[in-house]
């Protein structure tokens, strides 16, 4: 099935950062309802690192779908400030992800990142926490 638009909650993390990391990622359509949800184990990590490569693998999920449009929230306000070209990437390891996730938006109509609070990110949070826990 086609989406237009995806609504996407994104998280990751790492425990000890560095240290066995896992991502998150519910997909909603714009009615809210759940179409997919990620949790995934992504080895050895930083906390950035884990926030990237939720949002890349997300955004790889979406144009799997045909999504035109995505709006992304995370709970890292450094990494949604960083994909918003409002803070420069100056971490060696996390530019590549950022032009990974820049060069693939490129395909989409419309992408946002807006930040949101902890608690409003539950679910992302709960994929990262099961991700990690199964290693």
């Amino acid at each position: 099935m086609k989406y237009k638009k995806l609504i996407i909650y994104t998280d990751g993390g790492a425990r000890n950062n560095p240290g066995p990391a896992g991502i998150g990622c519910v997909l909603y359509n714009e009615k809210k309802k759940i179409i997919k949800e990620i949790s995934e184990y992504i080895g050895e990590a930083t906390n950035n690192q884990a926030e990237y490569k939720a949002c890349l693998r997300a955004m790889e999920e979406a144009k799997k779908m045909g999504a035109k449009e995505l709006d992304f929230y995370l709970d890292s306000e450094l990494v949604v400030k960083q994909l918003k070209r409002e803070y420069r990437v100056k971490n060696k390891e996390l530019a590549p992800l950022f032009m990974k996730i820049y060069n693939l938006s490129q395909q989409f109509k419309k992408v946002t990142f807006t930040h949101v609070r902890r608690e409003l990110n539950k679910e992302a949070d709960r994929l990262v926490n099961e991700a990690i826990d199964k290693c």
